[in-house]
This record gives structure tokens, C-alpha cells and sequence, in this order.
């Protein structure tokens, strides 16, 4: 062999070496052997000290990017800092028994999300310009399946009413538009003009999310006039997402802090499932409301806007019946919630859920079912422990225009200072207007409920009394309940719940009580 040859031959090799170490280091080669990533790739220390954020961004960055799954180290405990930063998860991930730190005592953006799980195809808008009220279908071909939110900012709706009143929304819709044109989620209201078309396509595929144990240390800013939620969460915003056996905590609540929006806060998208998994109650604080009088502040755990087929599955909290904590949940602008097999602090439809609303072998705590909207409401094989078994929302109306169906279910009103129960509180005098008609349930049908009433002396009734006043003698009337069908209802008192204490409903309600049948 020549010297030449040799140094040449040497250069070659020295090159090759150089070439190996430098790809070694690189992430993209780390993940190129497998169908996963990990945090430790990128830097990630996971000692509960170290600010892991960075690095989790950044893998997920490159997941996205390469097609490929994130997995997180089972022992690691990640610090997730205080940093405005957010990972963006686009790929199935798999947190298994991680645990994940986030210390809100400092941080740089209290409104920054440190997950957001989002779609990789690109939103647009739609030719649509009008739609009625139980339409089913437009005529449009598309190439895809379509989550479409539309918006008429001519009309204002849930214009509220009390210590938190308002002005209202902007009348708004969201429904799954269908390559075919079908609409699945009818239209809930007619639109002769649509201000704004939202329109996501639909991934074909689910994503997953697994696993993951999370501790939030809560803030402890000072109170302030009103309301400023916080994040440092995970927000969904892509449809056909599927978060299973996730766990959330929270520690160092004190006499002083800003309430959350939600952990997981999902909105603008459809089929959207929480399984397995376990939530916390946040505590109570106070503010003064948008009327000069103080409220409480609601801090949720949970928190869904504009979702079509929202469902919770075996999912958890504990101190169900704690009175200082605030309701886990709350949603609106909803279609298709299914609630089953979970224990929770409550369920709350807030500005509204149409389609169906079911709750199915579960457990409510202290602040029980709220519903507005429309549809069915279907309560089965449950037990509730609110003030009443169905809180039909007084700020918003105490409207829902639909049928209800109760069968084999619970009713346990905690000890309190209310001179009468009602199975159904609905509350509306006619002198507040909405935005839209309002209405008591149209139809319902309970077959087997059992009232234990063992705490409460007052007077047992269906529904409130509404001022003992005609509701069609009202400047915004209330339409009433046709029919009212009872069958195996029992109470722990032996006593019978009447229909109600305004003779005006007694009267124009048909109430069927099979039980009082010879």
C-alpha cells in the first residue's frame, strides 16, 4: 500500500468517525430506528427539579414533524417550569405513569397552555350564508369531513340575568358537516345571516393520549375585581381525540388565588372522549360580580366549548360532597354529551347542549346536574346529590325544550336550610328576555326514582312554583310542560311530591302518577 494510499484511506475512515458521532447526536437519528420518541432525546432530565419544558417541546416538535409517537420515561418526573411555553401534540402519546410538575406560584403567561393537542390540517371557511333550525343537510361537496362552527353577532343569546349578568353572545352553532353534505348535530337555530364559517377538517384517524400523572402547585395571586382565568393546561382542539387514564391533583391552595379554566379545556372540534381518568375539585373563591355583589368564582378541572360528541367514560374525582370545592366541569355551546360510569362533583351544561344529554350509571356530588338547551335528557341508573335532581339554569332561563327520561335513579339532597324540594328546579318569572323563547321540559317521563327526603321537612314538589303567577302573563312567557308520567317513585319520608304550588300549572300540566292508580 502506497503513503498515498494510506492517508487517504486514513482521511476516509477519520471522516466516516466524524460523520457517525455527529448523527449520534442527533435527535432525528435517535428516532429513526423506532416508531417513538422519548423527552431524554432532547434534553429532558426528568428529576422534578430541572425545567424539562424545553425539551418536551421540542420532541414533540420532531414527532410531529416525522410522523412518530412521543413516549415519556415511566420513573421521570418532569418539571414543566415557568416558562410561556407550549408543546404542540399532533401524534399519539404515551405519558404511563409519568409525573409531571407544575409549580404556578411564578410564572412568565398565567394564559399560556403548556400542551395544546391540535390537528396537522390547516382551517378554512365555507360558501355558507344561511341555515334553519333543524336543518340536516347543505348542499355542498367537500373532500372531507368538516367540524364547522358558525357564528350571527346580529343576535345575542344567553343574555344572563343575576350577580353575573351580561349582554350575551353572539347566536353560535357547531356541527359535523358530513363529505356528503349531511349534517350530523341539526341546526339549532335559524340564521339569516352568518357573521363568521369556522371550518376544521376531521382526521381520519384518533389520536391517543395515555397515561400521565400531573400535580399543579395552584397560584396564589391576589384576588382582583372579576375574573382572570388561568391555563398552564392542556387544551384540545382537534377532533377524534381520545385522552385515556390521565391524572390531575392539585396542591397549595390557600386563602387567595385566580380560578382555572380547565385542566383539559377542549373546544372547536368533535369526538372527543375522557376515559379513565381522575380529576380534582378546585376551591372556592369569591370576586364582585358584573351586578357590584360578590359571587363565586368558578374553577374547573374540565371544560369543554363547541364540542360535538363529548363524552366522559369511568372517569373520577374525590370529596364529591365537599361544599368548598367548585363543580369539576362545565360546557357549552355542546352537542352530544354522554356521561357513564363516573363519580363527579357535578355536570354542568352552561350556555347550553343540544342533541342528547346523558347521564348512565353515575354519581353527582354536591352541585349536581345543570342542564340548558335542547333535546333529550336521559338520567339512568344514577344517584345525584344536588339541591334538586335537575337544576334547569335561572341565569340562563330555566329552559330546555325536549323530553326527559329518568329510570332507576337516586335522588340524596344534602342537609340544607330550603323550606320545600323540587324534583325539578325550574325558575323563570317572564320578566327577563334571554334572547330566546324559553321553555319547561315538554315531555317527562320518570319510571323508578327514589327521593331520600330524610333531612328536609318542607314541602315536596315537581316543580317550583314560578311567583304563583300565569308564565303567559308575562312580558317573556315561559311555555309549560305538557305532561308530566311518574311511575316507582318512593321517598325515605313515605310522603308523595306534589305537582307544584302554583295552581295555574296544577291546572294547564297533565300529571300521570301510575303509582296513585288503582
Amino acid at each position: 500500500m502506497t503513503p498515498r494510499f494510506a492517508i487517504a484511506r486514513h482521511h476516509k475512515l477519520r471522516q466516516l468517525i466524524q460523520i457517525w458521532v455527529y448523527a449520534s447526536l442527533l435527535p432525528a437519528t435517535i428516532g429513526s430506528a423506532k416508531d417513538y420518541v422519548t423527552y431524554e432525546e432532547f434534553g429532558a432530565v426528568g428529576d422534578g427539579v430541572h425545567d424539562d419544558l424545553p425539551a418536551i417541546v421540542k420532541a414533540h416538535d420532531y414527532a410531529n414533524t416525522h410522523g412518530k409517537a412521543v413516549k415519556s420515561k415511566s420513573e421521570a418526573t418532569y418539571h414543566l417550569g415557568s416558562r410561556a411555553l407550549t408543546a404542540i401534540i399532533a401524534t399519539d402519546t404515551d405519558w404511563n405513569t409519568s409525573r409531571f410538575t407544575i409549580d404556578d406560584r411564578k410564572v412568565e403567561d398565567h394564559k399560556k397552555a403548556l400542551f395544546e393537542v391540535r390537528s396537522q390540517l390547516e382551517p378554512t371557511t365555507l360558501p355558507i350564508e344561511r341555515l334553519k333550525k333543524g336543518q340536516q343537510a347543505i348542499n355542498l361537496q367537500i373532500a372531507k369531513d368538516y367540524f364547522v362552527k358558525v357564528t350571527n353577532d346580529r343576535i345575542m343569546h344567553y343574555i344572563r340575568r343575576g350577580p353575573n349578568q351580561n349582554n350575551g353572545r353572539p347566536q353560535t352553532d357547531c356541527f359535523i358537516l358530513k363529505r356528503d353534505g349531511t349534517i350530523e348535530g341539526p341546526i339549532d337555530w335559524d340564521y339569516d345571516h352568518i357573521s363568521t364559517v369556522e371550518a376544521r377538517p376531521i382526521d381520519e384517524d384518533t389520536l391517543t393520549i395515555r397515561g400521565g400523572v400531573f400535580t399543579t402547585v395552584a397560584n396564589n395571586m391576589r384576588q382582583e375585581v372579576g375574573y382572570n382565568y388561568w391555563s398552564r393546561n392542556i387544551e384540545v382542539m382537534r377532533s377524534n381525540t381520545i385522552i385515556d387514564g390521565l391524572t390531575h391533583y392539585v396542591a397549595g391552595e390557600t386563602s387567595i388565588g385566580h380560578p382555572y379554566r380547565g385542566f383539559v379545556s377542549i373546544s372547536d372540534c368533535a369526538n372527543i372522549t375522557i376515559q379513565n381518568s381522575f380529576f380534582t375539585g378546585r376551591k372556592r373563591y369569591t370576586t364582585i360580580g358584573s351586578a357590584g355583589k360578590p359571587v363565586s368564582m368558578g374553577s374547573y378541572d374540565i371544560h369543554a366549548n363547541s364540542v360535538v360528541n363529548f363524552s366522559m367514560i369511568n372517569c373520577r374525582m374525590n370529596h364529591i360532597l365537599d361544599r368548598t370545592r367548585w363543580g369539576v366541569i362545565a360546557t357549552n355551546f355542546c352537542k352530544n354529551i354522554l356521561l357513564e360510569d363516573c363519580i363527579l362533583s357535578r355536570m354542568d351544561a352552561h350556555m347550553g347542549v343540544s342533541g342528547y344529554y346523558i347521564i348512565r350509571r353515575s354519581t353527582l356530588g354536591h352541585m349536581g346536574l345543570n342542564a340548558i338547551g335542547r333535546g333529550l335528557l336521559v338520567i339512568e341508573d344514577s344517584t345525584l346529590h344536588g339541591p334538586s335532581l335537575i337544576n334547569f339554569r335561572g341565569d340562563y332561563g330555566s329552559t330546555w325544550e325536549g323530553d326527559i327520561e329518568i329510570r332507576n335513579t337516586r335522588w340524596k339532597p344534602l342537609p340544607g336550610n330550603r323550606s320545600s324540594l323540587y324534583v325539578f328546579n325550574t325558575s323563570n318569572d317572564g320578566q327577563h328576555d334571554f334572547g330566546y323563547q324559553c321553555f319547561m321540559p315538554r315531555n317527562i317521563s320518570i319510571e323508578g326514582l327514589t327521593i331520600d327526603d330524610s333531612h328536609h321537612s318542607g314541602d315536596l314538589y315537581y316543580f317550583r312554583d314560578l311567583g304563583k303567577t300565569n308564565p303567559a302573563n308575562t312580558p317573556y312567557p315561559y311555555v309549560l310542560t305538557d305532561k308530566l308520567t311518574v311511575h316507582k317513585v318512593s321517598t325515605a319520608s313515605g310522603r308523595r311530591p306534589r305537582l307544584s304550588g302554583n295552581p295555574y300549572l296544577n291546572e294547564n300540566v297533565i300529571f300521570a302518577d301510575k303509582d296513585m292508580t288503582p
